[in-house]
């Protein structure tokens, strides 16, 4: 599959950078599909031997899905390898992220007899709490050993695994952006992460950087990561995101945009979609911190991981929404004043497509 013009975002962030000889993507991911069914609206956590009643429901594709998404609908050609289950959860994943957002999917794999892994993630009081369901695919059907050629690549790192197909891309001149999860051995080494040294970026939030590095404070931490990777980003909740560039001496911080959150549900992984897509583009760091905390902010304000991401209408109209606020704050006007050389005026906005997490799937023909 090539990126054609029915998936060409009404923006292309990389348009002025683009050659002939350019990779076929820009962004390669390899990881796990779920099916999320998010539960919102609930007014407190679930407590045992009760019913709780929840407001709102919606499904999406969950896990890497959400930043295979997010990268899309900002415009960026991406490529995904990941296990699809051989049931209707998996078709619809599938169907979605290839149909209806224009992922490449030519290095994922339908698994015969395997059944897609299902989250169930409920929302309350700004949080969530989550269960998950599913198995390791077969052996055989592991990722591809070798990653398409990609300007740049995300890479999920385990501590104590080794991903080859990292290095490689690396060496073959892909730029890795790296996030990480919680460990669970609680040994919080650096040195288990191997494959860091093969990184352009490493976004950590706040509580794992300063776990890894032993740092008393997030910014410090951030610091202390550059000693093992060219750029870091540590995200910071509320407070927003602390980035430290070793190569030029900058840093950067911006804080989070105060938003009504309905589901904080893939927000990282949005975040991370909106830096790797600023970074590639070659903005000022500044400008990609706060772009990526304003597309994480606007991912908070639907359901689910994936579908939530925006796209650039979404933007554009938050760009214009903020500016029309009288008494609105000249700092912050001017912390999102690059928007202006990216979104298009609103005669020019059409409406992009998206699609929205629903209740359910599968409804017969004449539902």
């Amino acid at each position: 599959m090539t990126p054609g013009p029915q998936w060409q975002a009404h923006i292309d962030p990389l348009a002025a950078l683009r050659t002939p000889d350019d990779p076929p993507w820009d962004v390669y991911l390899t990881g796990d599909v779920f099916l999320d069914i998010i539960f919102t609206g609930l007014d407190s956590a679930p407590v045992r031997g009760t019913e709780s009643w929840a407001r709102g429901m919606g499904s999406s594709p969950g896990g890497v899905a959400n930043m295979a998404t997010a990268l899309a609908r900002l415009g960026l050609r991406t490529s995904l390898a990941a296990a699809f289950g051989d049931d209707h959860y998996g078709e619809y994943c599938w169907d979605a992220l290839e149909q209806g957002e224009g992922i490449d999917l030519t290095p994922s794999r339908t698994v015969p007899g395997w059944h897609s892994s299902v989250t169930v993630s409920m929302a309350y009081e700004g949080e969530r709490t989550m269960v998950s369901h599913g198995h390791e695919p077969p052996p055989e059907e592991s990722a591809p050993e070798h990653a398409p050629r990609a300007r740049a690549a995300v890479a999920s790192l385990t501590p104590g695994r080794v991903a080859p197909w990292i290095a490689e891309a690396a060496r073959a001149g892909t730029r890795i952006f790296a996030d990480v999860g919680w460990d669970d051995t609680g040994a919080w080494d650096l040195a288990g992460l191997a494959d860091l040294a093969h990184c352009e970026a490493f976004l950590p939030n706040a509580e794992e950087a300063m776990r890894y590095t032993g740092a008393d404070c997030p910014r410090a931490a951030a610091h202390a990561l550059t000693a093992h990777v060219p750029l870091a980003v540590v995200t910071l909740g509320a407070d927003g995101a602390y980035a430290v560039d070793r190569r030029t001496g900058e840093s950067a911080e911006v804080p989070a945009i105060a938003v009504e959150a309905l589901d904080p549900t893939g927000a990282g992984d949005v975040f991370v979609a909106g830096f790797v897509t600023g970074t590639l583009a070659g903005w000022p760091l500044a400008d990609r911190l706060a772009f990526a905390g304003l597309t994480a902010a606007l991912s908070v304000q639907e359901f689910g991981g994936s579908l939530s991401a925006p796209g650039w209408a979404e933007i554009a109209a938050w760009w214009r929404r903020v500016q029309s606020v009288e008494e609105q704050d000249p700092a912050a006007l001017r912390r999102y004043a690059f928007l202006d050389r990216l979104v298009p005026g609103e005669e020019r906005v059409r409406p992009w497509p998206l699609r929205r997490a629903v209740p359910t799937i599968g409804f017969g023909r004449s539902a």
